[in-house]
């Protein structure tokens, strides 16, 4: 389908989140290749071609993305039936660069940190500014086709009732949000330094990963930025130093965003509330894996503290209240469900 023959293919480690396996494709004298194929149920044709064509999209108007590479017969997505069950595959240009982690969170030798903070919020700016002009064939779904009230009470166990309340109470905050054409468009929705490389040469950020993407507000993808800035500085026993870091640490994605795109000032004042979705979003996403495994659910340390600062209006992650150790960060006593 894709002429990969003759390319060393290797199967990508999964991680506990994941929803798809993903190969590396190498060969000598061409550029690498990611190949994706999914199997689970929980995405339709429509969801997969609404995401690939947003990818090819933002990639020919110049947003820093891996392309989608169309099959040898010109497809976007490509199907394969075995044993009554239904495959999506697609395949998409190699990121140029590698990401942080592989990297032991070293950023540019000689260059300060502040380039790579200004250059996430520059690779959303552009996005979200393509994505202001953006008119889909195949639509992804919007934020509340999925974030409602009937599916949080059919995936939240009923041993949580103050859980399920406050979650309700979020959504009823962001019905009152603007969804206007500056404020709420196609998103990434799980824009971290898992999903994005760099090229540690010129310090380019490389976006993939859309596998998540709908039309949300813009300032979940900034608050999604917001909290991957928490992992400089956890370590850091002094919750006024790291309110300080992150407040210095903000600023410059926000320049290098505001220098891509306009931002509604008034919605920067949401951004607590944007981060409490991000808390939303990570623990229906748990339970999401757990049920797709088929485990009982069950609570962590870690889903056990999301759900304490969501239950007890705790806001910024706790990442500044009594709750949060920097010796155990984003850890709280498992709790039985």
């Amino acid at each position: 389908m894709y002429g990969l023959a003759g390319y060393n293919i290797k199967p990508v480690k999964s991680h506990k989140r994941g929803r798809n396996v993903v190969y590396t494709c190498e060969k000598e004298g061409t550029g690498a290749k990611i190949l994706r194929i999914a199997f689970l149920n929980d995405r339709s044709r429509e969801d997969f071609l609404g995401e690939l064509e947003y990818v090819r999209y933002l990639f020919e108007h110049g947003g820093s993305v891996s392309n989608v590479i169309s099959s040898r017969k010109g497809n976007l997505l490509e199907e394969i039936t075995h044993n009554h069950h239904t495959f999506f595959v697609c395949l998409f240009e190699k990121a140029k660069g590698k990401m942080l982690v592989d990297n032991h969170y070293r950023y540019r030798e000689g260059v300060p940190i502040s380039e790579y903070y200004y250059n996430c919020g520059k690779v959303l700016g552009t996005m979200h500014q393509l994505s202001k002009g953006y008119a889909p064939v195949h639509s992804r779904y919007s934020f509340f086709d999925k974030y409602n009230a009937e599916y949080i009470d059919k995936l939240i166990p009923g041993s949580l009732p103050l859980l399920k309340e406050k979650l309700l109470g979020l959504l009823k905050s962001l019905e009152g949000l603007d969804t206007d054409h500056e404020s709420f468009g196609m998103i990434h929705f799980d824009y971290n330094d898992g999903n994005y490389s760099i090229d540690f040469d010129t310090g380019q950020i490389t976006v993939y990963d859309f596998d998540n993407s709908c039309f949300g507000w813009y300032m979940f993808d900034l608050a999604s930025i917001w909290g991957n800035g928490m992992g400089w500085i956890q370590s850091e026993p002094d919750a006024g130093k790291r309110k300080r870091f992150m407040e210095d640490y903000f600023e410059t994605v926000l320049e290098g965003y505001r220098s891509e795109t306009r931002m509604d000032p008034s919605m920067l004042n949401k951004l607590p509330l944007l981060i409490q979705v991000n808390l939303m979003e990570g623990i229906i996403d748990a339970f999401e894996v757990m049920r797709n495994n088929g485990e009982e659910p069950e609570c962590d340390e870690e889903l056990s503290y999301y759900i304490k600062c969501l239950e007890d209006d705790i806001p910024y992650f706790g990442f500044f209240h009594e709750i949060y150790s920097c010796e155990e960060p984003f850890e709280y006593e498992i709790r039985n469900i």
